[in-house]
């Protein structure tokens, strides 16, 4: 547009702006109407000016910029984290700070500020006041964040226990036989049960992946007794708790909505249940090869054994947020092996080579076999990679914390500095995907970690690699894989220690589901949902199945 073409168009402007503010300081009720109308405005305008004309201060690192107060880059950053932060590292680097609601928080993306924020210190940043007002009223008192950190790193070291490799030997046969028996008696699966090799059924991936997860779990960590009550009211106060594990209850802990109460109201009667669990075992002397069994004998390291309360409430988390992650990639490696037919069929080939039996059938496999399946374990590593079930970690800033050199370039004033009362955020997701270190990144494509020279491989041995430096933070020596760009279940001290159950329990679900039946797409791979706590699919997420001939 010209200059003398927006002269009368700045014009029109003015007019309308002077006519309308001599109509409202001339009418009835015009206090009321300025503050509607202009208080807004005012708003805006006032943030504006602050990131424009008003003095930066040269040690903080450069903030996104935001046309709305408070709400900041919610909008964006909840819509499409990804894309936001791809866009943000574009124009302010590695390190950069942004508003959600209020909350000022300091993104360090790439596999160095995975390490700055996973890798600090709890006396610096505190995953307990970034999360305790979200996950206390789901879990419960006394557990996981509402507690010291040192007081959780033991309660992971009790966990641990349960998470044995004797009870893994176990648990293959007793995930093989509920998926099995879902197939068989589910309605979605209708088809399937007909016995028919040549019509096409339909499930919902997530959905379905949803029941099988939390079936498997309860048979084996959670115990019999919750197994046998995985009926539709333990689905109602599953379903109650469930609502308030949102994006809504991290922002806003404290609304008067009916799923908040509807969630605290369901955290006692489930928290109930599991106590009278452990009292009934306590009577009987009844005792069984799961998680309550081995939480009942652990000592804190004052000698006092854990409370009633505290193993129903650790035993809620491991439902909960075990329950979330694993459907989630369950969910999204059977589309992708429905989208690609070729892989699925290299993974039943696989199947067919190490437990296949003359006449068709399989047999069950083991926990040591399990482990050293390539194809397996390369789509469950490739899933992880493009769809990792949480994008953001978030930690309270305690105190003021320089930004390493290595990570952001220091401004001319020096480096910059973390001031406490912020939030820092890693974003793993961003550099599982980074162009940088992945050929391809977008591409769900399980062979790159067949390549042991490969990015892939280089990554995961980061992450994992047995003979590098181990650290002790409380429960046990583990990777530190704070430095590494692959990071699926976290890393340093607040690292998942559910990683080797989450790889068992995913590959026999998988394994299972396509040893009896073919899958398709009709439709392309989902796009993520990330307005979840946990990113799912969107819908629509149909997958096609059909019974194998020799089933």
């Amino acid at each position: 547009m010209s200059v003398n073409a927006t002269l009368p168009a700045a014009g029109y402007v003015a007019t309308f702006l002077v006519s309308t503010q001599d109509y409202l300081v001339n009418s009835p009720g015009r206090a009321v109407l300025l503050a509607v109308v202009y208080s807004p405005l005012l708003a805006i305008v006032l943030n504006v000016l602050r990131q424009l004309v008003l003095p930066r201060d040269p040690s903080l690192p450069p903030e996104v910029f935001s046309f709305i107060p408070i709400i900041g880059s919610a909008i964006s950053y909840g819509n499409d984290p990804l894309n936001f932060f791809f866009k943000c590292r574009e124009k302010y680097g590695d390190v950069f700070t942004f508003i959600l609601f209020g909350r000022k928080v300091t993104v360090a993306l790439g596999a160095k500020g995975n390490n700055f924020v996973l890798g600090g210190k709890s006396t610096a940043f505190s995953a307990e006041e970034a999360y305790t007002h979200l996950t206390t009223p789901v879990f419960g008192k006394d557990v996981v964040y509402d507690v010291p950190n040192e007081v959780f790193m033991e309660q992971k070291k009790f966990v641990k226990v349960g998470l044995s490799t004797e009870n893994f030997r176990a648990y293959v046969g007793m995930i093989e036989e509920e998926v099995e028996e879902f197939m068989k008696t589910d309605g979605a699966f209708l088809i399937y049960q007909m016995n028919d090799i040549n019509e096409w059924g339909r499930f919902d991936a997530t959905d379905i992946m949803a029941q099988i997860t939390i079936l498997t779990a309860s048979r084996t960590l959670q115990g019999k007794e919750v197994r046998e009550n995985m009926d539709k009211s333990f689905s109602e106060l599953y379903n109650a708790l469930d609502g308030g594990f949102t994006p809504l209850n991290f922002l806003f802990p404290n609304l008067p909505l009916e799923s908040y109460r509807q969630r605290d109201e369901a955290h006692k009667k489930m928290s109930a249940f599991y106590v009278d669990i452990i009292r009934k075992r306590k009577e009987s002397g009844d005792d069984a090869q799961d998680m309550i069994s081995a939480l009942r004998t652990q000592k804190y390291r004052d000698g006092r054994l854990l409370p009633d309360h505290e193993i129903a409430h650790i035993m809620i988390a491991l439902l909960m947020a075990g329950q979330h992650t694993s459907s989630a990639t369950g969910s999204w490696a059977l589309l992708h092996l429905a989208d690609n037919r070729d892989v699925q069929e290299a993974l039943y080939q696989e199947q067919v080579k190490y437990f296949g039996n003359p006449d068709g059938s399989f047999r069950s496999m083991t926990y040591e076999e399990l482990r050293k399946l390539p194809v397996l374990d390369s789509v469950i590593r490739e899933t992880l990679r493009v769809h990792p079930p949480i994008h953001s970690i978030m930690r309270y800033v305690r105190s003021d914390v320089p930004v390493p050199p290595t990570l952001a370039a220091p401004s001319k004033d020096g480096t910059y500095v973390v001031p406490k009362g912020h939030y820092v955020l890693a974003c793993a997701a961003v550099s599982q995907v980074d162009p940088h270190i992945w050929s391809k990144p977008l591409a769900w494509d399980p062979t790159r970690w067949s390549d042991p020279e490969g990015a892939a491989a280089q990554a995961f041995n980061t992450y994992a690699d047995e003979n590098g430096e181990k650290i002790d933070y409380g429960f046990g020596a583990v990777s530190k894989g704070t430095d590494s760009p692959y990071q699926p279940f976290g890393a340093g001290r607040h690292r998942c220690i559910g990683e080797q159950f989450a790889y068992l329990q995913l590959g026999t679900v998988i394994a299972t589901v396509l040893r009896r039946m073919e899958i398709k797409l009709d439709q392309p791979v989902p796009e993520h949902n990330y307005h979840t706590m946990i990113t799912m699919p969107k819908k629509p997420r149909n997958i096609c199945y059909r019974r194998r001939a020799f089933d």
